[in-house]
């Protein structure tokens, strides 16, 4: 498949990680939107809302006949949008609220040409059940500082905190990229 050079409109350490395995050439240009959640709207508008702004607003970089691929990822606890924490008590809270229980993983993606005017989105949905981690597990894991960058204040990924016990749905989607659906919008 030819693909033309991406415009990843993040600067997410994890994003860059997950895009940099399809080989790819891309290069970064983050988007600066609001991103305030709307009043009643819900998770799936919020995210596929901000994805279409964030490759809106990253477009004027995208090189000639380039595409410009954005994402947005929330976590969703009921009706409660869950993004990083503001400072440590705000991590511990989020991370006490979802112990033992399952809740949602929104991430929506846009692939946009530009020069061409055509635009594809996605939305990933995936259920997360947290396992019952200790409140020592979960005081050795917030001094880490590793949840200060993190939706809902955890990584799926971490290697030793490991807060995930089962999930159902995409796993890259969780970290922010789900891969399988931006394959199939660049077959599109």
């Amino acid at each position: 498949m030819n693909v033309p050079e991406i415009v990843l409109a993040s600067n997410s350490p994890r994003r860059k990680e997950l895009l940099a395995l399809t080989k790819l050439s891309f290069f970064c240009q983050p988007a600066d939107i609001d991103e305030t959640q709307k009043s009643g709207e819900s998770p799936q508008d919020y995210v596929i809302r901000l994805a279409e702004q964030k490759a809106q607003a990253s477009a004027n970089f995208a090189p000639f006949n380039g595409l410009v691929l954005a994402a947005d990822t929330t976590v969703a606890d009921g009706h409660e949008l869950m993004g990083k924490p503001k400072d440590l008590e705000d991590a511990r809270r989020m991370l006490l609220q979802l112990r033992g229980r399952t809740h949602q993983v929104y991430t929506a993606i846009v692939v946009y040409n530009p020069s061409r005017g055509i635009k594809h989105s996605a939305l990933c949905v995936t259920d997360v059940h947290m396992r019952k981690y200790s409140d020592e597990e979960l005081n050795e894991y917030l001094a880490t500082g590793d949840a200060m960058d993190k939706a809902a204040a955890y990584a799926i990924q971490h290697p030793v905190f490991r807060p995930v016990v089962k999930f159902s749905g995409c796993f890259a989607s969780v970290m922010g990229l789900p891969l399988c659906h931006f394959e199939r919008i660049l077959r599109k």
